[in-house]
């Protein structure tokens, strides 16, 4: 199934049928398949949370359900079919129903349908269906032993964005016997009747925002006010941005050179990335508005886990680049970088720290880089990937400047 790529976050091209039918065929793979349905909202966060965004490109089947996605497709030229949440769902409950296959529904504790609006909504819509609900809070990690005896083939999940992704991804990839995981948000609610579906009419507009607007509750109505500007405005706003202003524009990065003293000499930490083994590189981010210090220590706090580093210097402006260019210069994942951050190219500056730890101290983050070493100074820019040598060249000078200037 081809995909469209929307901030950097590809959705899958699938009809309501076509997606159904992909359901199919994961019901019939040997493991754990599973599905989410980004809209604007959950975009948003994913541009946020790397971990969130992993997660979702990672999926085996991204639906659209939000018209402003729909949308943001026709901007490059591409046609989405928009398929809704609540009614994947009761395509599914159908399916399992007929073909016998047990249904886990996880649902949010104190969310807006109860359990038994749940159990009393399955029974009557699904008679023959066999089923267990479960009521978990938002950061539960792991399934009940119930869950585990039961052993369903497919498993809804509706703790909301990003509580519900997370939560497949650690909870039930492993699970023995689980088929397809879905991420559904709040669509239990329209098949208990908890929560209204907006006018066909509506719904086709892509209007339905304006529908749940008027809808709120006094009590909610702020909360519900700020999720459809982000939706429909923030998001719109965004898409604008990253299709017609970016690409002019270089995206300010900060690379982290993170060192400890090792006897007469210092050894540098590089890490491998998730995607592409043999890749090694300094940890590197951008700099989202904040200095090279402070983002710099941001990005080593979220790659190795860890906060025992001072950080020591920076320097502004070490190396540019546009993606796509020759090697040496540019990266091997060049489109998908373009595609992902929208910018031309990266101006980098240079965050340099001391560790302070010990080894065991640092954990990476699985969705960025799939290990670390430390490597001895001299032969960092031999470690490095090829397209990384011009950089990390710069990089160790401004590092050396910085030794010198320590020793007066």
């Amino acid at each position: 199934m081809s995909k469209v790529d929307i901030l950097g976050l590809k959705v899958s091209k699938a009809n309501r049928k076509e997606a159904l039918e992909m359901i199919k065929g994961f019901l019939r793979t040997g493991k754990t398949n599973y599905v989410v349905t980004p809209n604007p909202e959950i975009i948003l966060k994913a541009i946020k949370d790397e971990e969130l965004f992993y997660i979702m490109n990672s999926a085996d089947l991204a639906i659209v359900d939000g018209f402003g996605v729909k949308l943001a497709a026709l901007l490059n030229g591409q046609h989405l079919p928009r398929v809704i949440g609540a009614d994947i769902v009761r395509d599914v409950l159908k399916l399992s129903e007929e073909k016998n296959i047990r249904v886990a529904i996880i649902n949010l504790k104190d969310g807006l349908s109860s359990k038994r609006d749940i159990d009393n909504a399955v029974k009557a819509n699904y008679p023959k269906l066999e089923f267990l609900s479960e009521n978990m809070s938002q950061d539960a990690e792991s399934v009940s032993r119930d869950f585990k005896e039961f052993d369903p083939g497919v498993v809804f999940v509706n703790f909301g964005a990003p509580y519900q992704e997370k939560f497949i991804h650690k909870a039930l990839r492993d699970q023995k016997g689980v088929r397809v995981a879905l991420a559904i948000g709040g669509s239990f609610d329209f098949l208990t009747g908890r929560r209204k579906r907006a006018p066909k009419l509506m719904r086709s507009l892509g209007i339905e925002w304006l529908y749940r607007l008027v809808r709120s509750p006094i009590d909610r109505g702020p909360r519900r006010f700020s999720r459809v500007f982000n939706a429909v405005f923030v998001f719109t706003f965004k898409v604008l941005k990253h299709k017609f202003v970016r690409p002019f524009f270089y995206r300010p990065n900060v690379a982290c050179l993170l060192y400890k003293k090792a006897r007469d000499s210092y050894k540098v930490l590089i890490v491998e990335r998730y995607d592409e083994k043999g890749h090694w590189q300094l940890p590197q981010g951008g700099c989202d508005g904040d200095n090279l210090i402070d983002a710099g220590s941001r990005e080593l706090r979220e790659e190795i886990n860890c906060d025992k580093f001072i950080a020591k210097r920076a320097f502004k402006n070490v190396h540019k680049y546009k993606f796509g260019t020759r090697p040496g210069e540019g990266s091997c994942r060049a489109d998908s970088c373009r595609k992902h951050t929208g910018f031309k190219g990266q101006k980098q500056g240079l965050l340099i720290a001391e560790f302070t730890g010990k080894d065991e101290d640092i954990s990476i983050n699985f969705w960025d880089h799939s290990t670390w070493r430390w490597v001895d100074i001299d032969k960092l820019v031999d470690e490095v990937q090829m397209i990384r040598k011009r950089s990390t060249q710069r990089f160790l000078h401004c590092f050396k400047e910085y030794i010198k200037s320590s020793d007066k």
